[in-house]
């Protein structure tokens, strides 16, 4: 589920920088004020789809007595010329609303639709697909939420929810030990604890200490394997960097049980979709 008063803050952001100081002017010169219309918005391209929420959110912003009727819903897969959302009321709103709805529906199911291709990938394993920070500016939550319909699993959201120790903390803290012990002297009883490490003996010094998370840094499958043998399920495993589609089922069969992808939501192509408009 997405935050309706999140969605409500970006949509209005969307529009205000969309409809700037004077508004949509070409709609206000050519559409008359009573003109009603209807519209289908569709997939061009096969997919999964994500954002309708946002999508009918920008609609009815404009004027609330648009009327929708989903065809698909967020999660679900479509194929090209699919129907995902019907759309019908006064037609000024729907040509002012139309190019902030698909930015969003198209960068979400964006995200969903390369999110299923890791997961499908991977399902042969029982390594979950994660995302990471590697979100666009102020997004963060709907990127997020497209991952999930896409199949995939939430990493932390922010630097508050979870202590990842990173290469550059151990580093500074002076080494694996003194890190984990100065979290551990520090955080509450409810906050998990993840420390990447780049080798097998920074491994060692971590399950000498104790951790409920480990990020195995670009390792290769075979030092993943013997990652995954030396933890012996005593901590949950990661794999990350570099990770691409043609890699990410070998990583899988390792047995790791989290491989994070930084590229489901800072690479991934939008979604082809159209709103295709008509008059009452």
């Amino acid at each position: 589920m997405l935050n309706a008063l999140a969605i409500e803050d970006a949509v209005k952001a969307a529009l205000q920088e969309d409809l700037g100081r004077a508004g949509d002017i070409t709609t206000l010169a050519t559409i008359p004020a009573s003109a009603r219309a209807h519209a289908v918005l569709a997939a061009r391209q096969d997919g999964v789809i994500a954002g309708s929420e946002i999508a009918i959110a920008a609609f009815r912003m404009m004027d609330a007595s648009v009327r929708f009727d989903t065809h698909v819903a967020d999660g679900s897969p479509v194929t090209k010329g699919d129907v995902v959302l019907a759309v019908e009321g006064p037609a000024r709103a729907i040509l002012s609303a139309e190019r902030v709805a698909l930015n969003y529906m198209g960068r979400l199911s964006g995200i969903a639709s390369l999110t299923a291709l890791y997961v499908k990938a991977v399902a042969h394993t029982k390594a979950r697909i994660v995302c990471t920070r590697k979100t666009t500016p102020g997004l963060r939550a709907f990127e997020k939420y497209a991952v999930r319909c896409g199949g995939g699993f939430n990493h932390r959201f922010g630097l508050d929810d979870a202590i990842l120790i990173k290469d550059n903390h151990i580093a500074v803290a002076g080494g694996i030990v003194p890190a984990l012990r100065a979290v551990k002297a520090s955080i509450g009883h409810l906050v998990k604890i993840e420390i990447e490490v780049d080798t097998l003996a920074q491994l060692d010094e971590v399950l000498s200490e104790g951790a409920d998370v480990v990020l195995l840094d670009n390792m290769t499958p075979q030092m993943l394997k013997e990652a995954v043998r030396r933890v012996n399920g005593t901590m949950l495993s990661e794999a990350s960097g570099g990770v691409t589609l043609e890699t990410v089922a070998s990583i899988a069969e390792s047995g790791v049980d989290m491989i994070s992808v930084g590229a489901l939501t800072h690479s991934a192509k939008v979604l082809d979709l159209g709103l295709d408009i008509g008059v009452n």
